[in-house]
């Protein structure tokens, strides 16, 4: 009877823990909520400063204000298609597995009530929203110096519709690749990937610029690219621990990770540099830092310390050598690199997320702890990355021409200057 009687104890306590722990589940922590704000504003920054910076210092001194201003308006169209169709296309009630319902067009349905996990759906919406600007910012390195203003407006609107919703839902808004099983947890595929292979595509279709491989051309300030550099290391920390979405321990192993694997890139990319040129630049080890970031992005909830400074090994090498002898061999004009950066390192840290993924940090198996079936996962998701992106982004680029009258500005104001031709302005008294 006793023993009975203590089985009828702990099944009734049960059945009222589980209903209250269910609904504590759901209710707002104030410390993930904090967290994800500052996270949100860290990231937010990355866009009109640090990418800004890191961007128009690496573009020729006619062209400084001309890659600002594209970088400026990448953001502020974002965050107006965002709220707009944008949130609600990625993260709305799936169709197929393949894009958002339009339930959530300007945000309809959503009040400051409203729960994302532990945090509003209002800070989810916003944090999600950087994402969105500093993709196809990215985008942009690719092709300074020769695309029409008008133009890049008109394709930044398109293309983050048309390509950058939809690969949003297919990895985080419960879209196919995601319900297949695919790693990337803070935007590997999504923003990376993507970005490189849009980048490539794109200076493709715009063909190399008026003296390419013929004349110097030098960046106009490498002190602004470092400084852009430094930026965006900084707010990589909320780019990735923010991805989390909570303030906890796998948060604190993206925080430490991020910053292992840039610091290791940097290092690997200048020792590259140096050995094959004998100078290592300040440009290699920005860049390298940059490299180290992006590959870690799509693994850094899910890897270890030792992982990391891996990762950024072959990332920081596997970038110079992309940058430095790839391109020369294709022979294509990526004006800032961002395929050689983005695209390429992106592909590594994917895949390197299916061979490192450690169950201990968050439950995820990579190939090396018993899990061999991942990586494929993770190949298969970045073949149809850019394969979508590569098609989606020839198409986006020649409607942008049908209405704008071509994406090339004139020959005339290539040589004289975007700065001064498009703008009327100059960013150095010379």
């Amino acid at each position: 009877m006793r023993l009975l009687s203590l089985k009828t104890v702990a099944i009734t306590f049960l059945l009222v823990l589980l209903p209250l722990s269910t609904a504590f589940a759901d209710e707002l922590d104030s410390g993930d909520t904090a967290w994800i704000i500052v996270a949100t504003a860290l990231v937010m920054m990355m866009t009109p400063a640090g990418l800004a910076l890191f961007y128009s210092g690496m573009s020729r001194y006619k062209n400084l204000l001309n890659t600002l201003a594209m970088t400026f308006v990448s953001y502020c169209l974002a965050s107006v298609i965002w709220v707009a169709w944008g949130y609600s296309l990625a993260f709305g009630p799936d169709l197929g597995g393949f894009i958002g319902g339009l339930d959530h067009l300007f945000l309809s349905g959503i009040d400051v009530n409203h729960l994302s996990g532990t945090i509003p759906t209002y800070v989810f919406v916003m944090f999600q929203l950087t994402f969105a600007g500093i993709t196809v910012a990215l985008v942009l390195g690719a092709i300074v110096d020769r695309m029409k203003f008008s133009s890049w407006i008109v394709f930044s609107a398109l293309w983050l519709t048309f390509i950058y919703c939809p690969i949003a839902h297919w990895v985080w808004g419960g879209g196919w690749m995601g319900e297949m099983g695919a790693l990337d947890f803070a935007g590997g595929n999504v923003v990376h990937i993507n970005a490189g292979v849009a980048g490539l595509v794109l200076s493709l279709m715009l063909g190399k610029r008026l003296g390419y491989g013929k004349e110097a051309m030098f960046p106009s300030s490498i002190t602004l690219t470092a400084l852009g550099a430094a930026l965006l290391w900084f707010g990589w920390f909320g780019f990735n621990a923010g991805s989390q979405l909570a303030a906890d321990g796998v948060a604190g192993s993206a925080f430490l990770v991020t910053n292992t694997s840039a610091a290791m890139a940097a290092l690997a990319w200048m020792f590259a540099e140096w050995y094959k040129t004998g100078k290592p630049t300040v440009l290699g080890i920005a860049s390298g830092v940059v490299a180290g970031l992006v590959a870690i992005t799509p693994a850094a909830g899910f890897v270890n310390l030792q992982a990391s400074l891996v990762i950024g090994l072959v990332a920081g090498v596997l970038g110079f050598f992309s940058v430095s002898t790839l391109k020369k061999k294709i022979g294509y004009d990526d004006s800032l690199d961002a395929f050689g950066v983005h695209g390429i390192c992106g592909i590594w840290g994917a895949l390197a997320t299916g061979l490192f993924a450690a169950p201990f940090i968050s439950g995820q198996t990579g190939l090396f702890y018993g899990n061999p079936k991942q990586l494929w996962i993770q190949f298969v998701s970045i073949v149809a990355t850019v394969a979508f992106t590569a098609v989606g982004t020839f198409i986006v680029v020649k409607i942008t021409g049908l209405v704008t009258g071509g994406i090339r500005v004139k020959a005339e104001n290539e040589i004289e200057g975007l700065d001064s031709a498009v703008h009327g302005e100059r960013a150095f008294e010379i």
